[in-house]
C-alpha cells in the first residue's frame, strides 16, 4: 500500500507582511523530515491553500521539493468545488518530484453521493500520480459515506488511498473492513488516530507533526509493529496538544504553536487570524510540557 506510515499536512508560513516565508518553510520541511515522518503534505487546509494564488502555489511546490530533495514522499493538494477547475488545476500543476494527490470533497456544493463518484473518477484520470481521498465534512459541509469510498477504491486503479476526517469510527471500521488490499485508510484527526491505528488503519495525515514529528511518528510506527501499549502512551502524551489546537480553529492552533518552538511568524491570512492570547498562553504551557 501507498502512503502508509506518519504524514504531516505543512502550514504555510507568512511573513508580518502576510508574503510566503520560503526560509521558515524549508526549516519546517527538515523538521518534519529529522523527525523521521514518511510523507510530507504541502498545500492542503493546513497550508493555507484556498487563499494561496496559482503563483504562489507553483513557488511553494517548488520549493518543498527542493527542500524535501527525495528524502521522503511528497504529496500536493489540488481539490475544489468545481470539477473542471479541478481539472485545469491538475494540468497545469507541476508533478516533478510529487508521489501523490490528496483531493477534498467539493465543498458548497452539496453533491450527492453519484456526484462524488463521477468527480473523483474524473479527478483520477486527469492525475499522473496516485490519488488520496480526503472526507472532511466538518469542513466541506458534505459526508462521502463508506459504500461511496468503497466504490471509488475497487472499481478506479489510481485511487490509493483515502484521509478520513469524518469523526464517525463506524464508518470508518467500514472501509477498513471492505477496502482492497491496496488501498490504505489514514487517519485526518489528530485525536483519533491511535483508535483508528487500532482497528486497521494505516497512518495519519497530521496537523500536530508539524510540531512533533518525533512522537507522532513514533505513535504511528508503535501502531504498525502492534505494540499498542506504547502507542497508546504517546496518544495521551499528545491529547491535550491535539485538543489545544483546534480550541480556535486549524491552522490558527498550530501556527501559534510552531511560534512557540521558534519555526514561523505567527501570521495567517485573513479571514483566518491568529488565536487569541488565552489560547496562545495555553498552547505554551502544553508545549513546553512535550519539549
Amino acid at each position: 500500500m501507498l502512503f502508509t506510515g506518519s504524514g504531516v499536512a505543512i502550514v504555510t508560513p507568512f511573513k508580518i507582511d502576510k508574503t510566503v516565508d520560503f526560509e521558515a518553510l524549508q526549516r519546517i520541511v527538515n523538521h518534519c523530515i529529522e523527525g523521521q515522518l514518511d510523507y510530507i503534505v504541502v498545500l492542503g487546509t493546513t497550508g493555507e491553500s484556498v487563499t494561496i494564488n496559482a503563483g504562489e502555489k507553483a513557488d511553494i511546490v517548488r520549493c518543498v521539493v527542493e527542500a524535501v530533495a527525495g528524502r521522503v514522499q511528497l504529496v500536493v493538494g489540488v481539490g475544489g468545488n468545481d470539477t473542471t477547475q479541478v481539472i485545469h488545476d491538475l494540468k497545469h500543476t507541476d508533478f516533478n518530484g510529487i508521489d501523490g494527490l490528496l483531493s477534498q470533497t467539493p465543498y458548497y456544493n452539496k453533491p450527492v453521493q453519484a456526484g462524488l463518484i463521477e468527480h473523483f473518477k474524473a479527478v483520477s484520470a486527469a492525475s499522473p500520480v496516485p490519488v488520496i481521498l480526503y472526507n472532511v465534512p466538518g469542513r466541506t459541509g458534505v459526508n462521502m459515506t463508506a459504500e461511496t469510498t468503497l466504490t471509488l477504491a475497487h472499481e478506479v486503479d489510481n485511487i490509493a488511498a483515502i484521509k478520513e476526517a469524518s469523526g464517525n469510527m463506524v464508518q470508518i471500521m467500514q472501509i477498513i473492513k471492505d477496502r482492497p488490499e491496496h488501498f490504505s485508510v489514514i487517519s485526518g484527526d489528530d485525536a483519533l488516530t491511535f483508535p483508528i491505528m487500532a482497528v486497521g488503519g494505516q497512518g495519519v495525515i497530521s496537523v500536530a507533526a508539524n510540531a512533533f514529528p518525533r512522537e507522532v511518528s513514533d505513535l504511528i510506527r508503535n501502531s504498525l509493529l502492534n505494540k499498542f501499549d506504547l502507542a497508546q502512551v504517546i496518544q495521551y502524551d499528545l491529547l491535550d496538544f491535539f485538543e489545544a489546537l483546534f480550541v480556535e480553529g486549524s491552522p490558527s492552533g498550530i501556527k501559534a504553536a510552531l511560534n512557540i518552538l521558534g519555526l514561523c511568524d505567527n501570521e495567517l491570512r485573513l479571514p483566518l487570524v491568529p488565536v487569541t492570547p488565552k489560547t496562545y498562553n495555553m498552547l505554551r504551557e502544553i508545549v513546553q510540557k512535550l519539549k
